[in-house]
């Protein structure tokens, strides 16, 4: 039985996926094993940042990001956003000089004459568009103010992530490019968004109890759906039920009960081609907590 002393700091996104991903934990609705867990809700950005310092025991992250810890974080096993053919998109106001069925050369030609809003420069959406598109005209945004920066002028075309991916339409955007349906279509493979990271200084007993406990806390979720897409709902921005129902759809899947064979090689592919391009220094070491 773990001492009081044993509270863990689990970071996760404002967001409905992982709101409902972490919603049994957060309401003691499965066994904690008598652990205590203080959970930190920043945004994505934020998250990747404090990972690099190793601030937080637990923490949801970009694949992106991962990168750049994997000496002192391994992959959790479970509760992976990933999107299978589709993910974030790259959005503009009335795209004038680009045909509705334009090709990737033709976008890619189109985009290199615009600055691009982006979320962050650690983001999974962010390596997916240099994958894509190579170096760009970029401006760091919050993710909840592209659509404001591309409405203002200040940039050209938007890279949104979030709920964003459902609402562009009625803000007004057309979609561009839907960087996990290129993925897809590249290789065959979901695109990598997001993950969840243990310290690797936890004890190795222990870390298998983290993992158990946050792999209980998805299937619950999944299990009782309504009422887990109800505790999400404070951070459906933009959203009814409906719409952040379909959201979490997307990104609370298979791939989140477990990785399996194809979300591990998705993990490494995409980050192999990142270090391939130049984007990575290194080809990090992928490791799972067993």
């Amino acid at each position: 039985m773990p001492s009081d002393s044993e509270i863990f700091t689990l970071g996760h996104s404002p967001d409905p996926d992982d709101a409902f991903m972490f919603y049994a934990m957060a309401e003691n609705k499965i066994d904690l094993r008598g652990y205590r867990f203080e959970h930190r809700l920043e945004d994505i950005q934020t998250l990747n940042e404090r990972a690099l310092r190793g601030e937080l025991h637990i923490s949801a992250i970009s694949i992106h990001a991962f990168a750049y810890v994997s000496e002192r974080y391994a992959l959790l096993p479970c509760g992976a956003s990933m999107g299978d053919g589709y993910g974030p998109m790259v959005v503009a106001q009335n795209p004038n000089g680009l045909a509705p069925n334009a090709s990737d050369e033709e976008i890619r030609a189109w985009l290199r004459n615009r600055t691009i809003a982006i979320p962050g420069k650690m983001t999974s959406a962010y390596l997916a568009l240099q994958l894509y598109l190579g170096e760009f005209d970029h401006v760091v945004v919050p993710f909840d103010q592209i659509f404001d920066a591309v409405k203002s002028g200040r940039a050209g075309a938007g890279l949104i992530i979030h709920e964003g991916q459902l609402t562009y339409s009625q803000s007004g955007f057309t979609k561009i490019l839907d960087l996990g349906e290129w993925w897809k279509r590249e290789t065959s493979l979901p695109l990598p968004l997001g993950g969840n990271v243990l310290r690797k200084d936890i004890a190795t007993a222990v870390q298998r109890d983290l993992l158990e406990i946050m792999r209980e806390s998805i299937d619950y979720g999944l299990a009782h759906r309504e009422a887990a897409v109800q505790h999400s709902m404070p951070y459906a921005r933009d959203m009814d039920a409906n719409l952040a129902g379909k959201f979490i759809g997307m990104y609370v899947n298979d791939y989140t009960r477990d990785y399996g064979e194809v979300g591990r090689k998705a993990v490494r592919e995409f980050l192999l081609a990142a270090h391939r391009r130049g984007y990575l220094e290194k080809a990090p070491n992928v490791e799972f907590i067993a």
